[in-house]
């Protein structure tokens, strides 16, 4: 699967660069950072879901073709070669974290979205594509691990807002 993003790197963002700034723009009417908050971007790819936030910033992702897109266009941002089951930080490091349209991409969903809890506080934005298979299962984990304040059914993905 991850090869799948290595081999799209070089295209990544003409493929998903608009769709992912119509999701950022409905989130930002919800998620407000702070200078000082620490967010994580689970599935960051080339960063286009990471670098809109004014605050800290740090990025995981298993494809490392993608990361180093990222890392050459935003110096500023701390990004690392992760997989959303194994996160390289420790128990409630980050004010916000969010996963925009990967998690249907995870090895083991509810162990990854343990992971996004377990690293986070209490403010998470969690998207994923509506069409996919595994819908009904991560939308069933999401509601169990999560306080889920708003849903947004966006054109390609439910947005779940915590």
């Amino acid at each position: 699967k991850m090869n799948y993003y290595d081999q799209i790197s070089q295209g990544y963002e003409e493929l998903h660069k608009e769709e992912q700034e119509k999701k950022i723009e409905i989130i930002k009417k919800y998620l407000k950072p702070k200078p000082v908050d620490k967010l994580l971007d689970v599935g960051c790819g080339t960063g286009l879901t990471t670098e809109p936030w004014g605050c800290i910033r740090f990025g995981i992702d298993p494809s490392k073709k993608l990361l180093e897109k990222a890392k050459d266009k935003n110096q500023d941002i701390e990004y690392k070669l992760a997989s959303a089951e194994n996160i390289p930080y420790k128990d409630n490091f980050f004010d916000i974290v969010i996963s925009i349209t990967a998690i249907q991409n995870f090895d083991n969903i509810e162990k990854g979205l343990k992971e996004i809890k377990r690293v986070g506080k209490e403010r998470f934005i969690l998207t994923f594509l509506k069409k996919s298979s595994k819908k009904d299962l991560i939308e069933k984990t999401i509601k169990k691990l999560f306080k889920i304040d708003k849903i947004i059914e966006e054109d390609k993905d439910l947005i779940f807002i915590t």
